[in-house]
């Protein structure tokens, strides 16, 4: 079972890139195309698919197949437990 750390770590690894930065902002405001995510950013599709798998793999961006297009979200809830896991390690509570 992967401990919490190691989820932690793979999830900033997928934020390490700006460009995947940029995608998880643009799917906060709601569910995107590939082929419109695509039009924002001047790469390629595998590269894309790159990164979209990156981010899926980490858990904060699912994925859905419509007919032929592939619609992604961004996973709000995982969002949450990062942010919440975020704010328990940067307290200056440390049991003392």
């Amino acid at each position: 079972m992967e401990s919490q750390y190691a989820k932690m770590a793979k999830i900033f690894k997928a934020l390490s890139d700006p460009k995947r930065v940029k995608i998880v902002d643009m799917l906060s405001c709601g569910d995107m195309c590939g082929c419109v995510l695509l039009k924002c950013f001047e790469i390629t599709q595998p590269t894309l698919a790159h990164d979209m798998k990156v981010l899926t793999e980490a858990g904060i961006v699912t994925s859905r197949r419509d007919g032929k297009k592939t619609i992604y979200s961004l996973d709000r809830k995982a969002m949450v437990k990062v942010n919440i896991q975020l704010q328990k390690m940067t307290k200056m509570d440390c049991g003392d």
